[in-house]
C-alpha cells in the first residue's frame, strides 16, 4: 500500500524542466514509461504514483496538496484524464509554470452531459474488475497482459481507491478556470477516446489561456501517452524546451488556496 505520492525520477536533461507526469483515476504514473523516457534528453520526468486506501486523498484538490508536499514546485506537469484535474489545482496555486493536458479536463463539464455521470467510473472499477479488454478499449488498441495495471486498476485496493476518489469529484469546488493566468497549457486529445471524447477539447481550451495549442491524435485512445509516446514526445518536446528553467522568472510561491492554436 501506498501511503504517501511515491515519485520515480527518470534522470534526464540536467538543464531541462522538472516535469510531473501525472496518471488519471484509476491508472498508475508507470504508465508514462515510454513516454518519459523519450523526454529525458530535453526535460527531467518523474512519473507520480498516488496514495491509495485509507491514505489517499479524495479531491482533486487534495490530491494536489500531497503532490506538492512530495515534489514541491516544477516547471511543467503532463496530466491524463482526471489528473488534469489535479494539475489545474497546481497551476492555479502557482506550483507549476506549465500544464499539458493529454486526454484531460479540469471541470466535469468539459466532458459533455457524460460529466454528471463520472462518479460511475468508481462502481464500475469495483463490480466490473477492469481487465485486459477494459484496457485495449481505454488504450484503442491490443494491451499485453503484463502491461493492462498500467491503464486500469486491477487490485482491489486500486478499485476501491478509484471508487473513493470517484465519487468525491462532486463534492468539492472544481479548480478555477486557467484563461486568466500566466500558466502554458497545450491539448492533446485521441479522437478515439471513449471516456473524454474530442467534443471536449474546446470546452477545455475554452477555460485556458487564448492561444493554447490543440492537438487531436489520430487513432489515439483515452491514454495517449501511453499508445502513442513517440508522438506525444514529438508534440510535447518544443512546448517543454519553452519551458526550461534558465532566464526564466522563478514564479512567487502561493498556497493552493489563493486566487488565483490549432487542431492537428
Amino acid at each position: 500500500m501506498r501511503r504517501t505520492v511515491e515519485l520515480t525520477d527518470m534522470a534526464g536533461n540536467d538543464e531541462g524542466p522538472r516535469v510531473l507526469l501525472l496518471p488519471g483515476l484509476g491508472a498508475r504514473g508507470s504508465g508514462f514509461r515510454e513516454l518519459a523516457l523519450r523526454l529525458t534528453d530535453v526535460a527531467r520526468p518523474v512519473m507520480v504514483e498516488y496514495p491509495e486506501g485509507e491514505h489517499a486523498a479524495c479531491g482533486a484538490r487534495a490530491l494536489a496538496e500531497q503532490v506538492l508536499r512530495v515534489t514541491g514546485k516544477v516547471d511543467a506537469v503532463v496530466a491524463s484524464s482526471f489528473g488534469g484535474m489535479v494539475a489545474a489545482h497546481l497551476a492555479a496555486g502557482g506550483a507549476t509554470r506549465g500544464v499539458a493536458f493529454l486526454g484531460a479536463f479540469t471541470r466535469t463539464s468539459h466532458v459533455g452531459p457524460r460529466g454528471r455521470l463520472i462518479s460511475m467510473m468508481g462502481p464500475i472499477a469495483v463490480l466490473g474488475r477492469p481487465g485486459r479488454v477494459a484496457a485495449s478499449l481505454a488504450a484503442w488498441r491490443p494491451v499485453a497482459s503484463h502491461q493492462v495495471a498500467d491503464v486500469v486498476p486491477t487490485t482491489l485496493l486500486e478499485q476501491l481507491t478509484t471508487l473513493r476518489r470517484a465519487f468525491s469529484i462532486h463534492t468539492e469546488p472544481p479548480p478555477p478556470d486557467l484563461r486568466p493566468l500566466n500558466v502554458s497549457c497545450l491539448c492533446i486529445q485521441g479522437d478515439r477516446d471513449v471516456l473524454v471524447p474530442p467534443s471536449s477539447l474546446e470546452r477545455l481550451a475554452a477555460s485556458l489561456p487564448e492561444g493554447t495549442p490543440r492537438h487531436l491524435l489520430r487513432g489515439a485512445g483515452h491514454v495517449p501517452y501511453f499508445s502513442h509516446p513517440e508522438e506525444c514526445a514529438r508534440l510535447l518536446t518544443p512546448w517543454l524546451q519553452a519551458l526550461a528553467p534558465a532566464g526564466l522568472a522563478v514564479l512567487t510561491a502561493r498556497g493552493l488556496g489563493a486566487d488565483a492554436g490549432s487542431v492537428a
